[in-house]
Order: structure tokens, then sequence, then C-alpha cells
């Protein structure tokens, strides 16, 4: 159980559902595991992403607004990154507790907090 009282606030939970339902794309998750390895511009992210530049543009202003990315500008490009790296740690979490590996086989727990 974790102590801190601010878990069951409110306005905390509002702002945890935004964030849930940003990373609940496959393109906005996969934009945000692509920015944990670096900074990547919009027409790197339509090329890995293979949708055009206002669908991914899109979907970064959807990461921006729920606080997940940042962006910064670089002459005429605009570079995005992680606002906050520490969600790599959640993803984590998240692979720790999915029932089944890359092979189709369950997994038994593996969250490393029990």
């Amino acid at each position: 159980m974790h102590s801190e009282g601010k878990l069951a606030d409110p306005a905390s939970h509002e702002r945890r559902v935004e964030v849930f339902k940003a990373l609940a794309h496959s393109s906005r998750l996969y934009i945000v595991m692509r920015l944990a390895e670096g900074e990547l511009g919009v027409s790197d992210l339509t090329r890995e992403i293979g949708s055009d530049i206002s669908t991914v543009s899109k979907h970064l202003a959807v990461l921006r607004n729920a606080g997940l990315i940042v962006d910064r500008r670089e002459g005429q490009a605009v570079l995005y990154s992680l606002a906050c790296p520490c969600v790599l740690e959640f993803l984590h979490c998240i692979d720790a507790i999915a029932p089944f590996d890359e092979t189709g086989a369950r997994r038994g727990s593996v969250c490393p907090t029990r």
C-alpha cells in the first residue's frame, strides 16, 4: 500500500486518466518509447510510424497536452523529447505484469516489489 494520501485525490485522479488516455493509442505509446532513446523530429516519427504528418502531429499534441513530451526549436525543426523520463519505469512495470511473453507463454509474476 502506498503511504501518500494524494493517490485518491480527485485532481490527481483526473490527471492520471489524461496520461493513461494519451498512452492508450499504439502510435503514441510507440512515440514515447522512441523518444526514450533521444530527441526526434516530426518527420522522423512520420517516417517510422508510417502515418501522414498531420496524424503524427495530432499524436504529438495529445502527448504534449498530457505533459508526457516537450518540444524545442532548432532552426526550422521542432524536436521532441520526454518531459519526464521516469515514465519509462512505469512502462517497465507494465512489462512486468503483462500476462504473456514474446512467445505467447504465460508469465509468472515478475513484479520486483513483491
